[in-house]
């Protein structure tokens, strides 16, 4: 699975920049063990998940959750931070790449893998109204540098005019929902689909991947989508 690490560092100053008193070591390792269970419910079932069950995975009692994170935004932002991050620094990564057609492949497949493995973090991306502002800013510096992948595209010919920094959101939510964890040959057929459809010329129809999809695959893309009407 991916994961992007936490790094366990504890600071010593708000983000207003106020002086705090460092934890005790129990409560450093208290707030250890709910990130890490946090990390992994969250993964697996999206930012849905209550502080109950993530109480149960780290194996301490809920009242210690909500000492530590008094609000679901306050543990939203401590786990997806440095993720927001990192998903930035690759989108950016991509944009640079001298074939611009490979950037934007490349970029789509790691997207698409990367929110596969982590529904939380998929969330986080798509603004599901959860985390503080730090989680804010970073999800603000996304857009600009998905805006400057479409536009290097754009610019060298490669990829159609009428494309948005949405429309490859929106596509990598979707692919993204497909299968589990051991399932990236679905999915790549279907960023292929996706990158035949937003270039601008081609030969003929990409080869896809051997992966054949089925009933129980759409399922997972349609029943998200119903439990949110």
């Amino acid at each position: 699975m991916f994961r992007f690490g936490y790094d366990g560092v504890m600071s010593s100053v708000t983000s207003a920049g106020t002086a705090v008193r460092p934890l005790r070591k129990d409560a450093e390792r208290n707030r250890a063990l709910i990130l890490g269970a946090a990390r992994e419910v969250y993964a697996a079932q999206g930012l849905d998940a209550g502080f109950d069950e993530i109480a149960r995975a780290a194996g301490v009692g809920v009242g210690t959750v909500y000492r530590r994170f008094p609000e679901r935004g306050d543990l939203v932002e401590a786990l997806f931070e440095q993720e927001i991050d990192a998903v930035v620094a690759r989108v950016e990564q991509a944009a640079a790449d001298p074939d611009p057609w490979r950037g934007l492949g490349d970029f789509l497949r790691w997207g698409a893998e990367a929110q596969a493995a982590d529904r939380g973090l998929a969330q986080v991306l798509a603004a599901a109204g959860r985390g503080h502002e730090r989680v804010a800013a970073g999800r603000d510096r996304l857009r600009p540098a998905v805006e400057a992948l479409v536009r290097h595209a754009q610019q060298a010919g490669v990829l159609r005019d009428d494309v948005t920094e949405v429309d490859l959101g929106i596509a990598l939510a979707m692919i993204s929902q497909l299968g589990d964890a051991g399932s990236s040959d679905l999915r790549d057929r279907y960023v292929t689909l996706v990158l035949d459809g937003l270039a601008v010329r081609r030969d003929g129809p990409t080869p896809l991947p051997p992966a054949q999809p089925s009933e129980d695959d759409l399922a997972c893309v349609v029943a998200p989508a119903r439990r949110h009407r």
